[in-house]
Formats: structure tokens, C-alpha cells, sequence
């Protein structure tokens, strides 16, 4: 049993003197206030892993190809999105017959933006959607019916290492690589008509998409890698005549604007199929369970809340208490195989009645429901802290007995949005930034896999009692 008892023990002597008008002393009082704080995790988590057939997409994060990976098994994605059109068009001194052409870029990290074989040549094709996606939609979903495969946008063959790092303006840093897709000229030019007749189509995506349903990107041959798409955006390129003064005129031959970008608020989906290696599932022994992403497997269990309410009042009686915190750890184990899959960077963990509206919803967490935890590589473990709430809203809403629904949880791989806002100093000329998460998504960012050892999990609660002689 994990258990200890720290035990600070506070002699205070409390002289109280009361004096009348002759300044007699009446008396004194002695109370003596014995503290103590307590640390547990004897609790026993239990859980098994149970097979995700599909998830709903709600992320712009896409992930593109196929892969074998002996002990993981063979992931195969593609992709359907709508679009957000730009709500301004550059038209000073730009015509239609200006534009010269347009690609499809696909932007992935420089670093780390793949899981595979970077050299093998694979090709992806680019269809043009023929109606509206529907919505929700998830990853099952079979585009046959929303496409025509005679109506072919753009194909190119690619790998990561003969794609194009892009430099960024302001660190002047390669931070991505870019899949770059030639496009039709008229598709560029569609967009700027549509624009100067009726540019209200563009400002709203559910409006654009009557017009331009959107695009479907599949593999066409070639297995070994698949990539992880955070951008996908149309670059229009085209002339752009200047006056740089009364009698001076001057013409830039290629200016570049995005017209069209795959955004978190339009409906998009990763298309994804994922054959789980049989060896993999039969090597789980007794206290394990087996996580995967994409659409892999989750990890359900029972948390031992109400052993820890009980133990609580058990040990509280009689005493002023005061629970100070409650956390999770959860190591893992590593699971050999090829290409070196990793276990998910993220964790979600949320009460198992309310995972379908946790992901459909606004997607963060509150501490009481839900709560998420980074991997860490060095200790090998998930921490789930801050859990506190989760326990007081149990004290104060259903008087310590808590119900089916606070009991069960689910552990499903998530992808991490953050929106990271600078502030500069004028004095040195200083700056700070500040990350804030945005969005919990499931995870489609690459594969991910590993054992989770709830055997070993700790499940730890420290709190602090009084009692007054």
C-alpha cells in the first residue's frame, strides 16, 4: 500500500487576558491544534482498450498517404475539405487576364512533419467536389458520390525530401516543407470573376461552398510514409501594375495572394483506414492497455473516486479537512516497431458519457470532466493534475456519492491547438509570449502508440485535517 502520513504537529498556547477595571487578571485558556497532512495512492485504476472505428474530424490538421509499419499495421488517409475564400481580392491594378497561375500548397513542419520513408516517391491526385459535404462528418465517410474522378484538378508526384522549404518573413527560418500542386489557371480566375460581381459569396464560407463544393485529395500510388498536413491553401499568382508617380508606371510580375485556405470553420475531414498489426493487440498482458491514433484505440476505465471519497471521511473524522489536490500518473511502455512510432504527445481524458460531446462541442477542458496531459519522453508517463474540481464538484453537488457518470472515463489521443500572443517591451526591446490552448481535436496529426500501464498508474490525493483539544 502507497500511503504516508505527514504528520506537522502545531502546539500553540493561546494566552487570553481579560482585565476588568481594577486590572485584576481573571485567567488564562491553553488550545492546542494538532495538523496533519495526509498523501495517498493505495487506489487501484482498472480500464481496457476498446477499438475506434471513427472519429469526427475537428481539426484543419490533415494527414496524407499510406504506411505499413511492422508492429503497428497499415494507416491509409486522404482527405475532403471545404473552403474559406479570402474576403478581399486584390484588384488594383490587376486584372483577370493578369493572373498567370495557381498552385494547391500543402504545408507540413520542417521538422518532424512526416512518419516514414522519406525518400519513396508517392503521387496524390486533387478532385473538385461536385456538392456540399455533410456535416457532422467523420472518418469513415466514402467520397465516391461527392466527386466525379474524370473531373482531375492537379496530380503531382512528391516526397519530402524534393519538397520546397518555405522560409518565413519574419525569422527568416525554414520552418516548412510544401507538397506544391499546379492547378488550373481558370479555377484562380473563376475566384476573381465571382469577386467582382458578387464579392458578399466570398465573405461567407457556407455561401461559397453552393458555388465551390470544394476538393477531395486521394493517394494514387506509392505506400511508405504519410505526412502531416497543417496548412492547405490555392496561391494565385499574377501581375500587378503600380504607378509609382504621375508619370511613372512599373509592373510586378509576380505577386502572390492565397485565395482559398482549409480552415478549423469549414467542414473538412481526413478520410482514414487503419489495420491494427494482430501481434500488437496479442502482446497487451494483465494491468495494460493498448492506445493507437488515428482511429485506433481508446483506453476506457474505472476510476476509484469512490474509494478515495471513503477513505477521506474515514480519515477526516471528527477534524476540520481540507483536500489539497488530486492527480494521475500513468506510465507507459514503449512498442517496438518499424519506423519508430511514438506514443500520442497529448491525452484526453474525459468522463465516457460525455466524450461524443466533448469532441462535438467547444473542445476544452474544465477540470471537472475532462482534463488532458502531455507525454513525457524522459519519465516515460502521463500526469493528469489539477483534478481537484473533479472531487469537490462530486462533495458539493451529489453529496460524496458519486453516480455511474463520474466514475468511468475514456483516454483518447488528442491534437493540441494553441493560439501563442506576443507582447514587446520598450525598455530593451524585450519580448514575452503566451501560449493558449484553443482546441482538443483527436488526434490525426501522425500515428501514435503505446502501452499504458494502469497496473502501475498512481492515483494520488493529498489533503489536511485539524483537530482541536
Amino acid at each position: 500500500m502507497r500511503k504516508s502520513f505527514c504528520a506537522l504537529t502545531l502546539l500553540a498556547l493561546l494566552t487570553i487576558t481579560i482585565s476588568s477595571c481594577s486590572d485584576d487578571t481573571i485567567g488564562s485558556a491553553i488550545v492546542d491544534i494538532k495538523s496533519s497532512i495526509i498523501e495517498d495512492s493505495s487506489f487501484v485504476l482498472i480500464g481496457n482498450s476498446q477499438r475506434v472505428d471513427r472519429i469526427q474530424m475537428r481539426s484543419s490538421v490533415k494527414m496524407l498517404g499510406s504506411l505499413h509499419a511492422d508492429g503497428f499495421g497499415d494507416v491509409f488517409s486522404e482527405a475532403v475539405t471545404q473552403w474559406m475564400p479570402a474576403a478581399t481580392i486584390d484588384t488594383s491594378g490587376v486584372d483577370v487576364v493578369n493572373i498567370d497561375s495557381c498552385r494547391l500548397k500543402l504545408r507540413i513542419p520542417n521538422t518532424g512533419g512526416f512518419t516514414g520513408d522519406s525518400l519513396v516517391p508517392m503521387r496524390l491526385n486533387v478532385y473538385r467536389l461536385n456538392k456540399q459535404l455533410p456535416s457532422p462528418i467523420y472518418s469513415d465517410f466514402d467520397p465516391t458520390d461527392y466527386y466525379n474522378p474524370d473531373d482531375l484538378l492537379g496530380t503531382v508526384t512528391y516526397s519530402p525530401r524534393s519538397m520546397l522549404k518555405e522560409v518565413d518573413a519574419t525569422t527568416y527560418t525554414d520552418t516548412t516543407r510544401v507538397v506544391s500542386v499546379p492547378m488550373p489557371d481558370s479555377l484562380a480566375r473563376n475566384i476573381y470573376k465571382l469577386y467582382k460581381t458578387n464579392p458578399d459569396v466570398l465573405i461567407d464560407p457556407t455561401e461559397y461552398a453552393k458555388v465551390d463544393p470544394g476538393i477531395y485529395i486521394a493517394n494514387d500510388y506509392g505506400t511508405g510514409r504519410v505526412l502531416d498536413v497543417q496548412y492547405i491553401e490555392l496561391d494565385t499568382y499574377y501581375s500587378k501594375y503600380v504607378s509609382l508617380s504621375d508619370t511613372t508606371d512599373t509592373v510586378y510580375p509576380c505577386v502572390r495572394q492565397s485565395y482559398l485556405a482549409s480552415t478549423p470553420e469549414v467542414v473538412s475531414n481526413n478520410i482514414i483506414s487503419l489495420n491494427v498489426d494482430d501481434a500488437v493487440v496479442e502482446r497487451v498482458g494483465n494491468g495494460e492497455a493498448i492506445i493507437m491514433a488515428p482511429a485506433g484505440y481508446d483506453v476506457n476505465v474505472k476510476f476509484p473516486i469512490q474509494d478515495i471519497i471513503d477513505t477521506y471521511r474515514l480519515n477526516t473524522q471528527g477534524t476540520l479537512a481540507r483536500i489539497n489536490s488530486l492527480e494521475l500518473e500513468i506510465p507507459v511502455d514503449l512498442v517496438e516497431n518499424e519506423y519508430n512510432i511514438a506514443p500520442p504527445s497529448y491525452l484526453l481524458m474525459v468522463k465516457s458519457s460525455m466524450k461524443d460531446k466533448f469532441i462535438a462541442g467547444d473542445s476544452l477542458t474544465n477540470s471537472k470532466d475532462s482534463f488532458y496531459a502531455t507525454y513525457n519522453a524522459s519519465k516515460k508517463k502521463y500526469t493528469f493534475s489539477g483534478m481537484r474540481d473533479y472531487i469537490l464538484d462530486i462533495f458539493q453537488n451529489k453529496d460524496t456519492v458519486p453516480g455511474a457518470e463520474d466514475i468511468y472515463f475514456t483516454f483518447t489521443p488528442v491534437d493540441v491547438t494553441t493560439y501563442t500572443s506576443t507582447s514587446s517591451y520598450s525598455y530593451y526591446y524585450s519580448t514575452s509570449s503566451t501560449s493558449t490552448i484553443t482546441k482538443l481535436s483527436p488526434q490525426v496529426s501522425k500515428p501514435a502508440i503505446c502501452r499504458l500501464r494502469l497496473d502501475k498508474a498512481k492515483v494520488k490525493i493529498v489533503y489536511s485535517g485539524q483537530t482541536v483539544k
